[in-house]
């Protein structure tokens, strides 16, 4: 038995015989054995989930042969599995180790294709040059749009003085999931119609989107800038999402540094493709490195991936007006009532701002 703690002079004594140390060690061993068993059963489930999407969705062969190949990298991971709980730890790291490595390497040999079917909307990626405060974009979308099916392709070279730069705004559309929607910036001049900015997945014609799928090198990623009309109108007046407005607080030269950043990441894109990922490379995320770039900072909040909720994370950070309430902005910024209104014309932009305050 134990004995217990008494004083012996200044000290504590904690009188423990060895038996009571010894039973003491061995359970801590074993809880330790236990979390370790533990740790490397979930890391070897991980794995094979994220192995058995991965080659689902990006191994190019018949359905049939999928699921085959799928079987033969679950057959070690389940040796692995079960030689754990048996303690034969050894053999079963290195044999679902070897089959992991080799999933690994196939993994890694996938590049994004420099070419493609591509569907129309997205089949040409904006470049651009700079002449002092002068852009000039090649290949700005300005598509004519009827129906999502029936529409006129018109790619145009634009050139944008950014000395006239008098704000950016922010759109967001919801097509069905509150929680998610589609992140667009655009930048408003003195002179002329706004510039959109949008980072889409680019599709294959023929292909839907899946944001399961695009976990997983399905997609490759594009930059988009294109007129409001175009890019925010096929949103709000031709597929009817729910498309709201927010006029963002900026300084000139932020807004002059980030539209430089997106040329640079449209340009840089245009050499080098990307991989489109639903997590970490998306419509929200890219933008939001691209402001971290040029020198604002912006701290984690859950709020910056489930971005349908990026207007109160907005509005906690000043980055909208106060004069109002943050639910009175998302019933000022929806447009789609405007939008339909005042149709796909030269009148567009200025319609869908009628009524959405700005900041002072």
């Amino acid at each position: 038995m134990c004995s217990p703690l008494r004083w012996t002079g200044t000290r504590l004594n904690f009188g423990l015989s060895g038996c009571c140390v010894d039973a003491y060690t061995g359970t801590m061993i074993r809880v330790l054995k236990v979390c370790v068993l533990a740790l490397l059963l979930g890391c070897l489930f991980i794995s094979m989930f994220w192995g058995t999407l991965a080659i689902w969705f990006r191994l190019q062969i018949p359905e049939i042969a999928k699921l085959s190949v799928i079987t033969l990298f679950l057959i070690p991971g389940v040796f692995a599995a079960v030689h754990l709980c048996t303690r034969k730890t050894r053999r079963a790291f290195f044999v679902y180790t070897a089959f992991f490595m080799v999933l690994l390497s196939w993994w890694a040999s996938i590049t994004p294709p420099d070419d493609g079917n591509w569907s129309p909307e997205v089949a040409r990626q904006v470049t651009g040059e700079f002449d002092g405060d002068l852009l000039t974009l090649t290949n700005v979308r300005a598509f004519e749009w009827r129906t999502p099916e029936d529409f006129t392709e018109r790619w145009i070279t634009k050139t944008y003085d950014l000395s006239k730069l008098t704000a950016v705004d922010m759109f967001l559309s919801y097509w069905g999931d509150p929680n998610i929607a589609h992140f667009m910036l655009s930048f408003s001049f003195s002179e002329g119609e706004p510039l959109a900015w949008s980072v889409q997945v680019r599709r294959e014609k023929g292909t839907e989107f899946s944001p399961v799928a695009d976990f997983f090198k399905n997609n490759t990623l594009v930059i988009l800038a294109s007129e409001e009309r175009d890019i925010v109108g096929v949103r709000s007046n031709v597929r009817g999402e729910d498309v709201h407005l927010f006029r963002l607080k900026s300084l000139p030269e932020t807004r002059e540094a980030l539209i430089r950043k997106y040329v640079e990441d449209a340009n840089l894109l245009s050499q080098r493709p990307a991989w489109y990922n639903s997590l970490t490379t998306n419509c929200t995320t890219v933008v939001l490195k691209m402001i971290e770039a040029v020198g604002d900072r912006i701290p984690f909040d859950w709020r910056l991936i489930v971005n349908g909720y990026l207007p109160e994370y907005a509005y906690d950070k000043g980055i909208l007006t106060s004069d109002f309430s943050i639910d009175e902005l998302r019933a000022l910024g929806l447009v789609t009532e405007r939008a339909m209104t005042a149709g796909l014309d030269e009148t567009y932009s200025g319609a869908i701002r009628v009524g959405v305050p700005a900041p002072q």
